[in-house]
């Protein structure tokens, strides 16, 4: 970049900046892309020319360049620079793209994240008994079947005030955090957690801040020292947590509950597994009923093509979402909702569904005494993954995909990194040959001192 158009570009951030902030830096020099003064693949000036020339910290300039990777304004390439992107680019779900991204000719695709087809109940039953006329006879009927809505409440581990259908979990952390979540608002999410709910936050331009968690859930200590920064809303998924497997326990929830009650922070918890865990649903929702927002979801128990999840808590908050949808799709489909009433209902569905979740559990079990035996680390409590240690997450997914397995990277899930790599499996697809699978996975992770030793060039 000649002296002119850095000069010329630092003067067009200064006369755009509003505030001095690492956020305030961002949103300037995210104008300045949109309108076309920066222009696409234009080089960015060093942080350190940036930092001077504005007065601040590089620290504040890293974290101005690094929300606005996240949104897909610019890009870095390493020592030749950081770079604006074409407008094309920006936003979209780039850590899930990551996640989702995979060759076609695996053998055997642990990537996924998805539920085994041959464990979902079988939908002819519910199909053939719903031939009514009354499901699509109306915009203006009521939103939820009021037979599904009274299953949903027996189902949930609280009696909310309010309950309400929409498109699968997914659907739902958008609507919500969509709702809730402004620019510049502190959000807390558990570190590592869902890779699209991240990428979600960061188009609203939310300010992430990590959580710790172990085997029982959020880890209280860390909750506590982040709710001194005033945050507008906690994102959970209380069980089978992916990609850990962790599980909120009755105690745990007690001591974040003690600590949410007196901050004026809104909790949604994303029961994305359902039915299929093994572990209890427990909620913040029996000690903190106006601020928390429960989702269940369907898709894993019953079938993804169903899109259907529960949002119950607050009538406040569920009558907001159900008005705003109004001015979208308006409701989910009564016959799909129909569908799924009739699943909770049959005891031959609820039967099917039990046995995937001992079918699951089973895999689980096996998985992990497979590990054991050749000394592979992992991660799993409950759910369909596992998280894989690695001293290096590329060299394991190379090598993986060159014996014909496909997995999941861990780096999308994280927002703090402690210094481990990790891989994400779908052990619930795998019905057999686990010891085969532990051994390729042992083969392709490196030893840590094989490792250091190549970084050192020997």
């Amino acid at each position: 970049m000649q002296g002119d158009d850095v000069e010329s570009l630092i003067k067009a951030i200064i006369d755009e900046l509003t505030e001095s902030s690492a956020r305030g830096i961002a949103a300037a020099v995210s104008r300045l892309a949109g309108n076309g003064t920066i222009a696409s693949g234009q080089r960015l000036p060093t942080v350190r020319r940036v930092a001077v020339e504005l007065g601040v910290s590089p620290t504040t300039v890293n974290e101005a360049w690094q929300q606005l990777g996240y949104e897909g304004t610019i890009e870095s390439r390493g020592r030749l620079g950081t770079f604006v992107l074409p407008a094309a680019r920006v936003g979209g779900p780039r850590r899930y793209r990551r996640v989702t991204q995979r060759a076609d000719s695996f053998r055997l695709d642990l990537s996924t994240g998805t539920p085994d087809p041959t464990l979902l109940p079988d939908l002819r039953r519910a199909l053939s008994r719903i031939g009514r006329d009354d499901l699509t006879s109306s915009y203006l009927d009521r939103p939820v079947l009021p037979e599904l809505e009274q299953r949903i409440r027996d189902l949930l581990p609280f009696d909310p005030q309010a309950l309400t259908v929409v498109d699968g979990a997914l659907d739902a952390l958008d609507r919500i955090a969509t709702q809730i979540v402004r620019l510049g608002d502190r959000v807390l999410v558990e570190n590592p957690t869902f890779p699209p709910l991240l990428d979600l936050l960061h188009q609203l331009g939310a300010e992430l801040i990590p959580l710790e968690i172990d085997e029982s859930g959020i880890v209280a200590e860390s909750l506590a020292v982040a709710l001194r920064s005033r945050p507008k809303a906690l994102f959970i998924q209380p069980r089978a947590h992916n990609p850990t497997g962790a599980s909120m326990t009755k105690a745990r929830c007690g001591a974040l509950a003690k600590l949410l009650k007196a901050a004026a922070v809104i909790v949604v918890e994303d029961d994305h597994s359902g039915a299929i865990s093994s572990a209890p649903d427990v909620s913040l929702a029996r000690s903190l009923p106006d601020q928390t927002l429960h989702i269940t979801s369907f898709s894993k128990s019953h079938g993804p093509d169903l899109r259907l999840a529960a949002v119950a808590g607050p009538a406040a908050l569920i009558d907001a979402l159900t008005d705003r949808r109004t001015l979208g799709p308006g409701w989910s489909s009564r016959i799909l909702q129909a569908v799924l009433a009739d699943l909770l209902a049959d005891r031959v569905a609820v039967g099917e569904v039990a046995a995937a979740r001992d079918e699951y559990a089973r895999r689980r079990r096996m998985m992990s005494k497979a590990l054991d035996d050749v000394g592979v680390g992992y991660s799993v409590g409950d759910g369909i993954n596992m998280w894989i240690e690695t001293p290096h997450e590329q060299e394991t997914l190379v090598s993986l995909a060159a014996a014909g397995v496909g997995a999941s990277p861990g780096s999308p899930f994280i927002i703090a990194a402690d210094g481990t790599d990790h891989i994400r499996l779908t052990v619930g697809l795998v019905a057999d040959g686990f010891e085969g699978l532990a051994a390729q996975l042992s083969k392709a992770i490196p030893a840590a001192d094989d490792r250091h030793a190549r970084r050192r060039g020997r």
